[in-house]
């Protein structure tokens, strides 16, 4: 974990390499003649949804390197030795500057103080990350019950107001797990506290062993609807996918447009039906070895190259 205490700030500075991009997402450099450098990413007109083609951003650089875009990153509030931390998972800011080669920036879940509007206009990109804690009932009108339990509502009440911002200001955005629950609940959708109660579903919790690959390893496959978002970034129409959650949609948000289902019929993978940029959501966790991972590189690069875009053009 990566933990800031509540009255400090966090300024990533890792050294990331680069992964491979996803399914015709290509990423280019080259020099002009003063020997200044240009990075240019081209991305094909269906992975994003829009009818341009070919260069899509092209930004300067400086000392050989290509200017990262600056994405933000929903922390979750953790009691460390009596004190509240706002605390992100090592694993999220990793796969980040890995694969989507941007550069994280950990938001704190102070959204009732902080200036949301203005932030968001000051970033490239949006990941939602997941959390052990719940959506809290009452986002999804629903009442409080130990089975929903635990809360965060620091982070309920920076989430929120996040997604409505992104969506509003055309912000690329990613969603995984709790991210994923959020932005149905954000946008008039409801939860199912636990999933693997109702009848004929699976156990969608987190397998109970002590080895992180084991407990993040394949679960259950999805299927991909045809010609998707996420089947043409992932090439394929199905994959095998991990499994650690609780909650899960009960009945979808208006707006939100189901790309993957696992073979009980819980929803694995959404999209923003009309959104202005990139804007999807899943409910495992591919940042987990997203290196290792061919689909997680491939979303990952996706994601990156739409808040490269958006970089470019706030520069431009």
């Amino acid at each position: 974990m990566v933990h800031v205490a509540p009255s400090g700030t966090l300024t990533p500075g890792f050294a990331g390499s680069s992964c491979l991009g996803a399914r015709g997402v290509y990423i280019d450099s080259a020099r002009d003649k003063s020997g200044r450098h240009w990075g240019a990413i081209r991305v094909p007109v269906r992975v994003f949804g829009k009818r341009k083609s070919g260069l899509v951003s092209q930004l300067q650089t400086t000392n050989g390197q290509r200017r990262r875009p600056l994405v933000g990153v929903t922390a979750c509030i953790k009691e460390i030795a009596g004190s509240p931390y706002h605390a992100v998972g090592d694993k999220y800011l990793r796969a980040l500057v890995d694969c989507a080669e941007v550069t994280p920036l950990v938001i704190p879940a102070m959204g009732e103080i902080l200036d949301l509007p203005s932030l968001v206009g000051q970033l490239d990109g949006l990941m939602l990350t997941g959390s052990p804690s719940n959506v809290h009932p009452a986002r999804y009108g629903a009442a409080p019950s130990p089975e929903a339990e635990p809360h965060d509502l620091a982070r309920d009440a920076t989430s929120f107001p996040l997604i409505d911002q992104a969506l509003r200001q055309g912000l690329p955005l990613l969603a995984i797990c709790r991210g994923f629950q959020e932005l149905n609940a954000a946008l008039g959708g409801t939860l199912e506290p636990q999933v693997r109660t109702l009848p004929g579903r699976l156990d969608h919790r987190r397998v109970q062993n002590p080895d992180p690959d084991v407990q993040y390893g394949p679960n259950h496959p999805v299927q991909l609807e045809p010609d998707s978002l996420i089947a043409r970034i992932a090439g394929r129409d199905s994959m095998m996918i991990n499994s650690l959650h609780n909650q899960a949609i009960a009945h979808l948000a208006p707006g939100l447009v189901v790309e993957g289902v696992a073979p009980d019929g819980t929803i694995e993978a959404v999209r923003v039906g009309g959104a202005s940029a990139f804007a999807l959501g899943v409910q495992w966790h591919p940042e987990y070895n997203a290196k290792q991972q061919d689909f997680a590189r491939r979303l990952f690069a996706a994601f990156g190259a739409a808040a490269q875009a958006r970089a470019a053009d706030r520069s431009g």
